[in-house]
């Protein structure tokens, strides 16, 4: 059995950010798996630009941004290995991995960092009227086929869905000379970025039909049109609503869910909104020492936040390595509903934490309350907040030593 101090499951941007943070914190015994055939993660595919103003203060597309972090890791001779499937975590932190190569292998680790990502969610979870003919991709897929393989999915296209990578296949699709009729989004508000509202939608004269969703699809052999509908305040389509857009291509954007196949078998805590781990300000989950981070642990919207957040991860591995022990504090971060989640779910030492949380509808003119009970710790005003966008708050050093309940929640006014 191979023993390596700090396993990383996952080479895109969390995994990388998280090894290089390691690495410059003094560990050496590191190895990276990734089963794709190279490091980068989805960033490979993600030729746009708008990445890397955060983390480097200038525009990149994704390949450029990943490339960045692989030249990081090669300078550092942080050995890593493609093609490697992980099958299994064990709760003494033995992993099980195959490739051809090795065949299949067993790594006894020191510390875990999960950097595994998202995927997107299919139709099968959607529950669309309809046969299932060729046509219906979901967004990813259909950027993946454009942009590294030279394919075009379609010429007429409906996308179902308001994420970022809708917003972008949106535009991407129009560049490439296909007409995209309308993208549709069940919710009265986009679950994308502003920007990519107005860059994707805008720009190119593409109508946004919020409140609406797809009913029936229709077609034999290949998608010949859909049918959407507006829908009511429950979501429920209204059938006198009902309109007909002929198309032959039906683009899926309804969400990602972090890939945590893994963190179930090994029996560490999920949280049922985030759909990642539970987790405290080190990243670290409920299991000791093994981490999550980037969107394995919640779905980011920029991925300058997968690396400060990799990075933290990184580091506190090290710490867990080398056996420095920290403050034996246990606070419990709570929302109101309003804020839909914190990350991280709770905080067990006194230092500088900042919290990144969404909110579950679109609110103006609002105060972001941080109670310790009934005394007001934070009050920061905004003019709006949407759940497109990640919001942060830095909780200091001495709020934390200060917590008198054990509790702190967050909530909207």
């Amino acid at each position: 059995m191979n023993k390596v101090d700090l396993v990383i499951i996952g080479g895109g941007p969390a995994g990388m950010s998280a090894a290089v943070a390691a690495y410059d914190a003094g560990l050496r015994n590191i190895l990276i798996l990734e089963r794709d055939k190279s490091l980068g993660g989805i960033l490979r595919q993600c030729i746009h630009n708008g990445f890397g103003l955060h983390r480097f203060k200038e525009e990149l597309t994704g390949p450029e941004y990943a490339y960045r972090y692989e030249v990081q890791v090669r300078e550092r001779n942080i050995p890593f290995k493609l093609n490697t499937m992980v099958l299994d975590i064990a709760p003494n932190k033995v992993i099980t991995a195959m490739n051809s190569e090795d065949g299949m292998f067993t790594i006894e680790a020191k510390a875990i960092i999960l950097a595994m990502g998202c995927r997107e969610r299919p139709k099968g979870a959607l529950n669309i009227c309809g046969k299932r003919p060729a046509g219906i991709f979901t967004a990813g897929t259909a950027q993946k086929f454009v942009n590294m393989d030279g394919y075009m999915p379609g010429k007429k296209v409906v996308i179902l869905g308001s994420g970022d990578i809708g917003l972008i296949m949106a535009r991407r699709m129009t560049f490439e000379g296909a007409e995209v009729k309308a993208v549709c989004e069940l919710m009265p508000y986009s679950g994308g970025l502003a920007r990519n509202i107005e860059q994707c939608l805008h720009d190119f004269n593409i109508p946004l039909m919020l409140s609406h969703t797809v009913v029936e699809i229709h077609g034999d052999e290949r998608v010949t049109g859909v049918t959407i509908a507006k829908v009511d305040e429950r979501r429920k389509p209204i059938p006198e609503t009902r309109q007909y857009i002929e198309c032959d291509t039906l683009l899926l954007s309804c969400g990602l869910l972090p890939e945590n196949e893994l963190t179930k078998s090994a029996n560490i805590p999920l949280s049922p909104i985030t759909g990642g781990a539970t987790v405290d300000q080190n990243r670290q989950t409920e299991t000791e020492g093994v981490y999550a981070c980037g969107n394995v642990l919640h779905v980011h919207d920029l991925v300058d936040y997968v690396s400060e957040e990799a990075e933290i991860a990184g580091k506190a591995a090290v710490k867990y390595i080398n056996g420095e022990t920290l403050s034996g504090k246990n606070i419990k971060l709570s929302t109101d509903g309003k804020v839909r989640y914190t990350v991280p779910q709770r905080i067990t030492a006194e230092e500088d934490v900042t919290v990144y949380f969404r909110v579950a509808d679109v609110y103006r003119d609002i105060k972001i309350v941080v109670r310790d009970g009934d005394e007001v710790l934070i009050s920061k005003k905004k003019q709006k907040v949407a759940p497109g966008e990640m919001e942060t708050l830095t909780l200091t050093k001495d709020m934390i030593a200060g917590v008198k309940t054990g509790a702190l929640s967050f909530s909207i006014e």
